[in-house]
């Protein structure tokens, strides 16, 4: 069975009195690891002219990716004496006010974090802010502009399957290190550690092992297009199928965090499965997002929409049947279960939509106020 896994590796350094001595370290399982990242900024250091080697890629990008170490609470072992927590990943500078991008789950519960340098200087970093269901958050380093060299964002709506493509990051610790591949799908999407879904992220070849999480994903302009965020994987290492976060989303969530230090998800609070041409046919159902199910004291609740109670085999595969189908949100034909969530999260918290639903063979209108995303 495939697992998707952060690729941040996280170390466990033991304290006195645990019986294997201060200092000491050693890799935890990975599904516990945690994942580090960087990012773009307004006014570019690296060079963004066209390349086509991936020399010049590394060259252009390298003194703009960093490592960051995250130490966490002790916790007790089962041997007695406490455990220190540690993270280690991969990132990269967004501007030089000192902002670099990384993972959300890299900082939860941080109690402190270090910012290692190209350079091997290193210096002190709080966060600014962090989105879960996106998992990317912002830091800030306390370091001299002269030592800061931003990397540009690119245009991720640009990229194309089969573009040549450039990871730079520190996998197990061995900073520095550059990989190639290229962009082998589009669209994919992966969960955020509070379960939500990631949209529209790249999935690529290039080698990704744990540590590599935050680092960039960079085209042949020496831009960043995504943020490496996850791996596919039966062995826990590389088997070539690695998850970027695209630019297009990092420049959006790190804008709001700069500027606001939170964002807010707009929230409907229901489960849907999409109903493609084919299920709409055998079904005899619109074309949309089935209900399947509706959280407790939610928007969706207050509306009174009604979850699938039935299912029903199409051509192989299981439908939820018996509830309502969202075609259609303010007017606008809603395709599927991806197409009602990016629509809703498209709006803001408080936002009033309109939902057209079919409930029985009749099509209503629905009001919804939409809420605020739960944290988990």
């Amino acid at each position: 069975m495939f697992r998707y896994k952060s690729i941040a590796v996280v170390l466990a350094a033991v304290a006195a009195g645990s019986g294997l001595g201060a200092g000491v370290y050693a890799a935890l399982d990975p599904d516990n690891t945690r994942t580090v990242i960087r990012e773009t900024a307004a006014e570019p250091v690296a060079a963004t002219t066209t390349t086509n080697s991936v020399n010049s890629v590394y060259r252009a990008a390298r003194d703009s990716v960093v490592e960051i170490t995250v130490t966490g609470a002790a916790q007790e072992t089962p041997f007695g004496g406490e455990e220190q927590q540690r993270g280690q990943g991969s990132g990269f500078v967004y501007d030089d006010q000192g902002h670099v991008i990384t993972n959300q789950h890299v900082v939860d519960d941080a109690e402190s974090m270090t910012v290692t340098l190209p350079d091997g200087s290193r210096y002190e970093a709080k966060v600014v802010g962090g989105d879960p269901s996106t998992d990317l958050a912002v830091i800030k380093v306390d370091a001299p502009a002269s030592k800061l060299k931003p990397l540009r964002l690119g245009d991720s709506a640009a990229v194309r399957v089969g573009d040549t493509v450039v990871a730079i990051g520190s996998p197990f610790g061995l900073e520095g290190t550059v990989t190639a591949g290229i962009v082998s799908a589009l669209g994919r999407e992966i969960s955020a550690t509070n379960n939500f879904a990631i949209d529209d992220t790249i999935q690529t070849d290039a080698a990704i092992n744990h540590g590599n999480s935050g680092g960039p994903l960079l085209n042949l302009r020496s831009e960043v297009i995504g943020v490496n965020a996850q791996i596919r994987s039966e062995s826990g290492g590389n088997d070539g199928v690695g998850f970027a976060i695209p630019s297009n989303t990092v420049e959006e969530i790190a804008g709001r965090l700069i500027n606001g230090g939170k964002v807010e998800h707009a929230y409907l609070g229901v489960a849907s499965q999409t109903i493609d041409s084919a299920a709409a046919d055998a079904l005899d159902l619109p074309r949309g997002a089935m209900v399947t199910e509706v959280r407790p004291e939610t928007p969706a609740a207050k509306a009174r929409l009604k979850a699938a109670t039935g299912t029903r085999t199409v051509q192989g595969e299981t439908y939820s049947t018996g509830g309502d189908v969202i075609s259609a949100v303010d007017g606008e034909a809603v395709e599927g279960a991806d197409a009602l969530r990016r629509v809703i999260d498209s709006h803001r918290p408080g936002d009033t939509v309109l939902l057209t639903i079919v409930r029985n063979g009749d099509s209503r209108t629905v009001e919804v106020k939409l809420g605020k995303r739960p944290s988990s």
